[in-house]
């Protein structure tokens, strides 16, 4: 694989904002040449599949401006540093940090707290144009005992629905938001 990799001979960032950076390298392709690719640059985040006690899912429905419309959605955000320096050898948050982070967005965006966290996946979800990393927990237990905390840029309603329903809306192309449809197959794959 080492034949394939690109060397970084110089990296910067060209634009930054709230969330992400919009990053220059200066690399080296297998051939010699040199050329400049940009990526976006950001945090890693954690995306939450909380259920209650009687098996239905907590789900929000949010303002998307970049595709102009309301998406259903999950509990999803960017790891904080406070929950960043606990990593594992190969470099990634251990369970105990994305569980923090998992806990704090699914208070702040729904009210709902769990009453246990399990990691589901770690997916790399836009490889080729971003270096963004989302680690996908299952709350399981959840209850609304929290007070919710949103940001200044979040329209966000939440209500429950049954399991069923959310994994039909994956089956039918309704749901679509990418994050919710990885944790919905996930859970799928290791638990149904």
């Amino acid at each position: 694989m080492d034949d394939l990799s690109w060397e970084t001979l110089d990296s910067a960032v060209d634009y930054t904002c709230p969330g992400f950076d919009v990053r220059r390298d200066e690399v080296r392709f297998p051939s010699g040449e040199t050329d400049g690719f940009h990526y976006v640059d950001e945090p890693p985040a954690v995306v939450v599949l909380p259920l209650t006690p009687d098996g239905d899912a907590v789900v929000i429905d949010e303002w998307r401006q970049a595709v102009g419309r309301v998406n259903r959605g999950i509990p999803a955000g960017t790891m904080e540093p406070e929950d960043e320096g606990d990593e594992s050898a190969d470099g990634d948050p251990t369970d105990d940090a994305v569980e923090r982070a998992a806990a704090r967005e699914l208070a702040e965006e729904t009210g709902y707290e769990a009453e246990a966290f399990e990691r589901l996946t770690t997916v790399e979800p836009t490889n080729g144009m971003a270096d963004s990393v989302h680690h996908h927990v299952l709350a399981t237990g959840c209850e609304p005992t929290a007070e919710r905390e949103l940001d200044h840029n979040e329209s966000i309603s939440v209500e429950t629905v049954p399991y069923d329903d959310l994994l039909a809306a994956v089956v039918d192309d309704e749901l679509r938001d990418g994050r919710a449809v990885t944790a919905v197959l996930w859970y799928e794959l290791l638990h149904r």
